[in-house]
């Protein structure tokens, strides 16, 4: 892993094709996307290559931010491959990286490698494994 890299390894104790749909599918994307205690007002996700998505977390303390991408690979129940922006306070889109997200099946349910690059700062490629880290435990609750 290089200062511009992220990649985060968790067995996932569900079929392959259930966490693909977790990622997939809006509904139940919406049980487990984004860090312990942020809530979700507002998402669009139109998953299919070209496709484009949006969120807004709002924090407990009420603070309101969005981030959006691109899906750029879809690979039903192996691979998906989207783009991540943050938006500033006047909307505009940030520094932006890659997500890859790799399932295999594997004794126990399902090996999911999540690959996030290129970081512009090691500060924001460790806060994003924070964010990952709480979102990839409640993946992985919502999977159970």
């Amino acid at each position: 892993m290089s200062d511009t890299e992220l990649r985060l390894e968790r067995l996932i104790a569900a079929p392959a094709d259930h966490v693909f749909a977790l990622w997939t599918e809006p509904d139940l994307v919406l049980k487990w996307w984004g860090p312990d205690g942020y809530e979700i007002p507002a998402s669009t996700f139109d998953v299919r290559p070209g496709g484009h998505w949006r969120t807004t977390f709002r924090s407990r303390e009420g603070k309101l931010i969005t981030v959006s991408g691109v899906y750029r690979l879809i690979e039903p129940p192996r691979r998906l491959v989207f783009t991540w922006a943050w938006h500033d306070d006047g909307g505009g889109r940030g520094h932006e990286t890659e997500v890859t997200i790799t399932l295999d099946t594997v004794p126990g349910g399902t090996r999911l490698v999540l690959v996030q690059q290129p970081f512009a700062t090691v500060d924001s490629r460790d806060r994003h494994r924070n964010g990952w880290t709480s979102s990839l435990d409640r993946l992985a609750r919502a999977a159970a």
